[in-house]
């Protein structure tokens, strides 16, 4: 399991605050302790109608979320939600929930019957599992949640907290002091140390270091240290790990896999931190960034020296250089991709206030295994 899933998993264990419907703030102690007492009555009065009334029971194949038996309200939509395989066979099992890189054609709830859906969450790339993206294999599944756009829930903007963060300044360095730090640092920082990924990404960047100096702070292509106490991997959303960050110019934004839609912290870090990020990656990133010019497509280069000639040619002239960050220094996000994508998104990344992605997952199952039943009724 990703430590990006542990985290919402944790997240969601740890709520403790929730937004109010009717005014938006953050509830008062005296309300949040109503709210639960209502979701405590309401929890016992559907364990008493369980008995008798027909839930849909959601088995999840992966013990992804370790609950044994819940269930789960959905809009207008009950469902039972557990990792109890002992429910396989019962016939009020209608769909089976599979956790991505846990995926086995060894083990699978066989036979297959007629009203079995099978769903799928998988929010990392095909490195955790090829088979899930050979055809004969992804068409076996009735719903989906995967960084597709095309996913019946996707999770394209899994790692982008909200738009707001994107915009903010927090982090950003004046170009005047980044010029300074130049005398120090090179243009192009690296953070890498996974290094052999299916993209091969070190290839690349080793011919790019023959043109033009890059700091490689990670295991893979090494050359600058970070400080000890910033040298794990979840020390990558430390805020001193940021200000490192945020003294370079570009930083060199390259995914694992070359998948379309597959955008992860590696896009959206630099664009946080104010750094123009150098991005090789999924070949429609251009539809999801914040604005037409708000990054530099390795895509766009021939050869990583022409690559690297630019760069140098952005370094050396701060009107050019500037121009990438225009959009944040105004705070206007003007893809309205990304835009819709955030606003139409039910679900929140490091927020308890929201449901995580995989609460939506669950009832974005639960919601169409209903529909399904409903359309089977009339």
């Amino acid at each position: 399991i990703s430590l990006k899933v542990i985290t919402e998993l944790g997240n969601s264990e740890n709520k403790v605050a929730v937004m109010s419907g009717s005014h938006g703030g953050l509830l008062e102690p005296v309300e949040r302790q109503a709210l639960q007492l209502r979701k405590q009555e309401f929890r016992g009065t559907l364990r008493a109608e369980s008995d008798t009334s027909p839930y849909p029971i959601l088995l999840w194949w992966s013990p992804l979320t370790g609950e044994t038996g819940r269930l789960g309200q959905c809009g207008e939509d009950v469902c039972f939600f557990t990792i109890n395989r002992t429910y396989q066979h019962n016939q009020m099992t209608r769909a089976f929930l599979f956790y991505g890189t846990d995926f086995s054609i060894d083990s699978l709830p066989l036979p297959r019957e007629d009203y079995h859906d099978w769903a799928l969450f998988h929010e990392e790339s095909p490195k955790n599992n090829y088979k899930l993206f050979h055809e004969p294999t992804i068409t076996l599944f009735n719903h989906t949640a995967t960084f597709s756009r095309h996913s019946h829930l996707p999770l394209t903007t899994q790692y982008l907290e909200g738009l707001e963060i994107l915009k903010s300044l927090r982090y950003m360095i004046p170009l005047q002091m980044k010029n300074s730090l130049r005398k120090r640092l090179a243009p192009l920082a690296y953070v890498q140390s996974d290094c052999n990924p299916p993209s091969d990404r070190d290839s690349y960047v080793r011919e790019l270091m023959c043109h033009i100096e890059v700091d490689s702070y990670g295991e893979c292509l090494h050359n600058r240290d970070l400080p000890q106490h910033l040298r794990s991997p979840t020390a990558m959303d430390n805020g001193n790990f940021y200000k490192i960050l945020a003294q370079y110019k570009f930083v060199l934004a390259f995914e694992n896999a070359v998948c379309e839609d597959y955008i992860t912290e590696k896009l959206w870090r630099p664009l946080k931190l104010g750094v123009v990020p150098v991005y090789f990656g999924s070949p429609s990133v251009a539809e999801w960034l914040p604005s037409n010019k708000s990054a530099i497509l390795v895509s766009s280069f021939s050869h990583p020296r022409d690559l690297a000639h630019y760069i140098k040619t952005l370094d050396a002239n701060d009107g050019e250089y500037e121009s990438y960050l225009q959009w944040k220094l105004k705070g206007d996000i003007s893809n309205p991709r990304l835009l819709a994508a955030m606003k139409e998104r039910k679900w929140g990344v490091q927020d308890i206030t929201q449901d995580n992605y995989i609460d939506a997952f669950e009832c974005m199952v639960c919601n169409r295994v209903w529909e399904n039943i409903r359309r089977k009724e009339k």
